[in-house]
């Protein structure tokens, strides 16, 4: 079975789908996802793979519904700004961040965020009878908005979820103090308001290069005394002791004993 990549929308991104030869990088394909049916550009070519359960790839799009495909795409700020219009007209406690066509116009979706539930049934009714197609109101998190919307993060460089992440993972306080990084709010928080996804990339190579080290709190032996261990330099692999005189000396790892 062979298989490549392709970038979907906004909020799916790239996928892994099972691919047919004849696909080629920068073709555009249908396929079937799960909200429904879908148009992306293949960003590989097939390759040999033993990963099961994919979703396939339906064929490559005609010229024409490549074509229609793009022509919806311009509809979609109309559906935004009447969709805007309906919840202001309702007072509803919903924020809209994105509308989309899928593929040959079958149905309209609207992404939104709210911090509670939210009665949108007369919104429905309303959406139906101006756009004829079927109509589906998906409430997002805060993370997925700021992957629709996009921004800069702390790095100066556009927020990976925009970028390149097509899920996220579980970010912990514990990943924050495992790096020895200022529990600094605006230093360790997204555009979203959530931990950085950033935080988890180096997790795993922390932990690997702290598995030698003593524990926080720990007594030691040093060549200048006793003592107890107050941080990590991980990256250094030097360990800051507190002496029982109550000064502090930083030494290699190498040169302490547990």
């Amino acid at each position: 079975m062979k298989s490549c990549y392709v970038r979907m929308d906004m909020l799916t991104g790239v996928v892994e789908l099972e691919a047919p030869d004849e696909i080629k990088t920068g073709d555009y394909v249908i396929s079937e996802i799960d909200k429904g049916l879908c148009l992306g550009i293949a960003i590989s070519d097939p390759l040999e793979t033993k990963k099961e359960g994919l979703k396939k790839i339906m064929g490559k799009a005609t010229e024409d519904e490549v074509a229609q495909y793009f022509s919806l795409k311009e509809k979609e700020q109309y559906a935004l700004d009447f969709c805007n219009q309906k919840i202001k007209d309702m007072n509803l406690p919903m924020k809209l961040i994105w509308a989309e066509y899928l593929f040959g116009g079958t149905k309209l979706l609207f992404y939104f965020v709210s911090e509670s539930r939210v009665d949108f049934r007369e919104l429905v009714k309303e959406l139906a009878k101006e756009f004829k197609v079927r109509i589906e109101l998906r409430q997002v998190g805060v993370r997925d908005e700021a992957k629709i919307i996009g921004g800069l993060g702390n790095c100066g460089n556009v927020c990976c979820c925009r970028r390149f992440l097509n899920n996220f993972s579980i970010v912990s306080i514990k990943m924050v103090k495992e790096q020895s990084l200022a529990l600094n709010p605006s230093k360790i928080s997204g555009i979203c308001g959530r931990l950085m996804c950033c935080l988890a990339y180096e997790y795993g190579m922390y932990m690997g290069f702290k598995k030698d080290f003593p524990k926080l709190g720990k007594r030691i032996t040093t060549p200048q005394g006793e003592g107890k261990v107050v941080k990590h330099n991980t990256l250094q692999s030097t360990v800051t002791i507190e002496l029982d005189d109550g000064k502090e000396v930083t030494l290699p790892l190498k040169d302490i004993t547990t």
